[in-house]
């Protein structure tokens, strides 16, 4: 994040949400407002000659959404009440969200909460009642159980944590400091995404994570955090964490995608895990 500024990633994954609605026909994860909160249309974004080639990354940001919002609607029927999107971004769950006694909580960078609210008025975008939100750094403020609360979020219930395109922007610190306060929540849920370290991917993962990294860096927000799958687990299982369903590239392609196993499993994942 640069000092001031809206996070360019959270731009970048909101058009390519959007651009799987075209491309796709929303065909992995629909949003019928990934459009209207952008500002700009199909056209435009194909003149600027962006977006229209990265499938690999485009479906991997629908599926970790897809998936998301299926744990989400899971946590709801069994209870759930409390919905806390971490670094919100652009995330339209809160102008969706079909159900009325569910509160939701959308945390994130000031800078980029600000411009998110520019660009929900400018599109005209009503921001519900049970919409919350909250100003964090997750570098800098580590006490963002204390900022939830002062919106309104009660410890003393479960809630579930979307916290979606974050983690591989933050150091490892900052995460397991994250994953610790969500552990101390009982009965809560948390979906995030993570990538294994470059040494774990295949010649070609890792050419694709080098072009990525480089394009990230030039934006200011740079990849930090890796994780080894065995180890994270253990960690979240450490903090107090179980039912772990973890979506490597291989069960992405097969559950999502419709495609055959090709046995190769590092690179991004998408992982759920409750607080026992």
């Amino acid at each position: 994040m640069r000092a001031g500024e809206p996070s360019r990633t959270a731009y970048g994954a909101a058009m390519h949400r959007a651009m799987h609605q075209q491309l796709e026909g929303g065909r992995v994860f629909r949003d019928p407002l990934a459009w209207r909160i952008l500002g700009t249309d199909y056209d435009e974004v194909v003149a600027s000659g962006r977006y229209v080639d990265r499938k690999p990354l485009r479906i991997m940001i629908a599926v970790r959404h897809r998936f998301g919002e299926d744990r989400l609607a899971g946590a709801i029927e069994r209870g759930t009440r409390q919905v806390v999107i971490l670094g919100a971004g652009l995330d339209t769950f809160a102008y969706r969200n079909p159900f009325p006694d569910v509160a939701c909580y959308e945390v994130d960078f000031p800078a980029t909460g600000a411009w998110k609210q520019q660009q929900l008025a400018a599109a005209g975008i009503v921001e519900p009642s049970t919409l919350h939100r909250v100003g964090v750094d997750f570098e800098a403020d580590d006490d963002l159980l204390a900022r939830l609360v002062e919106s309104g979020f009660d410890t003393g219930r479960p809630a579930f944590f979307l916290w979606l395109g974050v983690v591989p922007y933050l150091t490892p610190e900052a995460v397991r400091q994250t994953l610790r306060t969500i552990a101390d929540i009982s009965g809560s849920e948390v979906v995030f995404d993570y990538t294994n370290p470059a040494d774990q991917l295949s010649e070609g993962g890792r050419l694709a994570r080098e072009r990525f990294s480089a394009r990230v860096g030039r934006a200011g927000e740079p990849m930090v955090a890796t994780f080894d799958t065995a180890e994270l687990h253990d960690l979240l299982g450490r903090l107090g964490f179980n039912q772990i369903v973890d979506l490597d590239r291989d069960v992405i392609r097969t559950r999502f995608l419709g495609l055959p196993s090709d046995g190769e499993s590092g690179g991004a994942h998408v992982l759920s895990a409750v607080v026992r």
